[in-house]
């Protein structure tokens, strides 16, 4: 097969260009790609980006998120994660089979030493344990088959980007991925490293480096970095486009306790409503039109708080501790209902 170079590290330009070749390489025959993201949480097309990720945590560790054109759930990204992608040509929709087009890239790791197994619809396990994980997306007589290969990712920051956690349930939930998730390169030959391991992955696909580059023109690669900064690297792509939801969280401060209750459609709030026993000097919905049209965030939700801090809507209690409520990061909500999504 042909492969096309992909231009560097960017969770947004990578995901962009999976999405361009899809409608617009229009290529004969099977074209694939190697590539990587620096830190990156990838989430599903029909997902809601709100409950998939720590913010908190994202937003301490410059971790981009970005949402794809293709099903299923959410994955972190570093640079000890490779990435691949195949463009083939389908006449129909009903000729895509998950097992045809994981084959490919178990044939390659077979060729290079690692005793990988097809498991399921779409996994790729070494020893029992998944290293990687694939997702499909048809149009126009296309298809677009994506997925990961686990070379030694960071297993500790893929479960705090990914899960809603605090500090006390990290161990326990990174020692579960473990159990599940397996590092390729502790199965690996002696010698081989990741570089060596992506040299022999392009070798083989390429028909032991008989098919040359495919060679993206000036204007395919304008085109790709246009879509990146028009939809893949925007909030309102990566959160806006998330399906309708319900927040709910409940907490208790020194100052009386408050339960939260917010409607959010394309990641603006919709409506919200405070309730507790807090001792609030006026009524806090004298500013509820100000939170109306916000952006489902906690620091978007503390600037308004703050705008009207000498109103004391919420007594004693501090207008950022309130606005972490809508934080993704709380120990409140450790095992309970937080996320009700209402449609897609």
């Amino acid at each position: 097969m042909q492969f096309i170079k992909y231009f560097g590290n960017d969770a947004y330009t990578n995901i962009a260009m999976d999405t361009w070749l899809l409608y617009h390489l229009k290529a004969k025959e099977p074209v694939f790609s190697l590539w990587q993201n620096k830190n990156a949480v990838i989430v599903g097309r029909n997902q809601n980006t709100f409950a998939e990720v720590n913010q908190d945590y994202i937003d301490q560790h410059d971790i981009q998120v970005v949402r794809r054109v293709s099903g299923g759930g959410a994955v972190y990204h570093d640079l000890g994660n490779i990435c691949f992608t195949f463009f083939v040509p389908v006449p129909t929709s009903s000729e895509v089979d998950f097992r045809k087009f994981v084959q490919p890239m178990y044939d390659a790791l077979r060729e290079v030493g690692i005793d990988a197994e097809i498991t399921g619809r779409n996994d790729l396990t070494v020893d029992g344990k998944k290293v990687s994980g694939n997702a499909q997306r048809y149009a126009g007589g296309y298809l677009m088959h994506h997925g990961t290969l686990l070379w030694n990712s960071n297993v500790d920051t893929m479960v705090r980007s990914l899960n809603v956690a605090d500090e006390k349930f990290i161990s326990k939930a990174a020692t579960s991925v473990r159990s599940r998730v397996g590092n390729i390169k502790d199965y690996a030959p002696s010698g081989l490293t990741l570089e060596r391991f992506l040299a022999a992955l392009q070798y083989y696909l390429s028909d032991e480096g008989k098919d040359q580059e495919y060679v993206l023109t000036d204007e395919q690669k304008k085109a790709i970095l246009k879509l990146r900064n028009d939809r893949f690297a925007t909030w309102n792509w990566n959160y806006g486009h998330s399906p309708k939801f319900d927040f709910n969280n409940h907490h208790k401060f020194a100052g009386g306790a408050i339960d939260v209750h917010a409607d959010v459609a394309q990641g603006l709030i919709q409506n919200i409503d405070f309730t507790g026993d807090f001792l609030g000097v006026r009524d806090w919905r004298e500013m509820k039109d100000q939170l109306i049209g916000q952006p489902f965030n906690a620091n978007t939700i503390y600037d308004v708080l703050q705008k009207n801090a000498g109103g004391q809507y919420f007594g004693s209690i501090d207008n950022r501790d309130l606005a972490d409520m809508f934080s993704t990061e709380s120990e409140e909500n450790i095992g309970g209902t937080k996320w009700q999504t209402s449609q897609k």
